[in-house]
């Protein structure tokens, strides 16, 4: 029996299991320190569910899920927001050198992917469904790259890349913490803490204030860069090149977001900006998620907890002897690994939780504080996004 469902039962269908996954998420302890997010439990259940039904030949589901891309777009164009050169220049030498070893990660991250696939005789764009994808990425960035690997012929890239962003969620949370502790104790950290001047902290706080009256000029703003993303990537494509759908539209609003900054002639709502967004990935992860199916992870699956499990130790080793070392060797540098952690194979909450985590039982650090969320959230997906294309067009 095949149930099929049009474009408004799919979200419908999405939105239940977002609240399905935030009931749980309450009620069980576990999903809430390690910060999964609630459309994944939930659909990690409904993928279960219809995997059941698949396998027994009970009932097939088919999803109309033309309103996960319009999501998708949404959710990256409110990113490109986020990308403020102003705030780059501002936190000076410790963020410009930060970022640089964030690309540094994702690039090393893909590179173990592909050698492991390899190593495994598996195609190398397989390999790349567990590198920086769903790594720095996250399920926001697996969800969106998913469908590009299966153009290129990777079947069930989608569910490979979901179920590499959910590991690293779960791996990113339960590292972090034990490595700045071990960090801070056997190097005697404490005495290097310092207190730092956390008024940009306040000033970004600030800015992202929000006002009800403002959300439909947000709206706008969104669906104007969206516009002109649309122009943008019609001559990306003329490279010749592969890129994501949004990634026009995601300059776009980078470059609307400086202009304004620059130029002081128009605001740009980031708080409202930043809740659409929110919203829109929530809604995205739900068509994501649902849409999930899981019966062809099944030969991949030795080989996808070899190629997991190698991303496990190169975090290890990147937070504990590269991040901590040119970061100063210092309590602030062994906050930041913990926190490194988190979005380098998770997101940024993670990351976030990590330090909160460290913070609580040793002393606060306005530096990790600072530099993790601005990388993290403002620049990390948008230089991810142009280093995996890179990757898959040169495969």
């Amino acid at each position: 029996m095949k149930i099929q469902l049009d474009m408004y039962q799919t979200i419908a269908v999405a939105v239940v299991v977002l609240m399905l996954g935030k009931f749980l998420k309450k009620r069980c302890s576990v999903l809430e320190r390690f910060c999964i997010p609630a459309p994944v439990i939930g659909g990690v259940l409904f993928a279960i569910f219809t995997c059941i039904c698949y396998a027994t030949g009970i009932a097939e589901f088919e999803f109309d899920d033309i309103l996960k891309e319009v999501c998708m777009v949404f959710f990256f164009t409110s990113v490109g927001f986020q990308a403020n050169l102003k705030v780059l220049k501002s936190g000076g030498k410790s963020l410009i050198v930060f970022l640089g070893l964030v690309v540094v990660l994702i690039v090393t991250q893909n590179f173990m992917a592909i050698g492991l696939s390899k190593l495994l005789h598996i195609s190398p764009l397989v390999g790349l469904c567990t590198g920086s994808i769903p790594m720095v990425g996250g399920h926001g960035t697996a969800g969106a790259f998913g469908p590009v690997l299966e153009d290129f012929g990777v079947k069930g890239a989608s569910t490979l890349c979901t179920a590499g962003a959910t590991f690293g969620l779960i791996a990113g949370s339960m590292i972090g913490g034990p490595i700045g502790k071990r960090l801070i104790e056997k190097k005697n950290l404490l005495s290097t803490a310092i207190v730092e001047d956390d008024s940009l902290l306040v000033e970004e706080e600030k800015k992202h204030e929000r006002h009800t009256s403002m959300y439909p000029s947000a709206v706008f703003q969104l669906i104007i860069a969206i516009g002109i993303g649309t122009i943008v990537s019609y001559f990306l494509s003329m490279t010749g090149l592969t890129f994501p759908i949004y990634i026009g539209a995601m300059i776009a609003a980078a470059v609307i977001r400086n202009v304004g900054e620059y130029s002081g002639k128009f605001t740009i709502y980031m708080g409202e900006i930043n809740d659409i967004g929110g919203i829109s990935l929530s809604l995205f992860l739900g068509i994501a998620m649902i849409t999930l199916k899981l019966w062809q992870l099944a030969e991949l699956a030795l080989p996808l907890m070899t190629l997991l499990g190698g991303q496990v130790v190169l975090m290890f080793l990147y937070a504990y002897f590269v991040i901590f070392t040119v970061m100063g060797r210092d309590y602030d540098a062994a906050v930041l690994s913990a926190g490194v952690c988190g979005f380098g194979m998770g997101a940024t909450p993670n990351a976030m939780a990590n330090m909160q985590a460290i913070c609580e039982k040793y002393v606060p650090s306005v530096k990790a504080y600072l530099l993790i969320p601005l990388v993290g959230s403002l620049f990390a997906d948008f230089l991810n996004s142009l280093a995996i294309t890179f990757f898959i067009n040169f495969l």
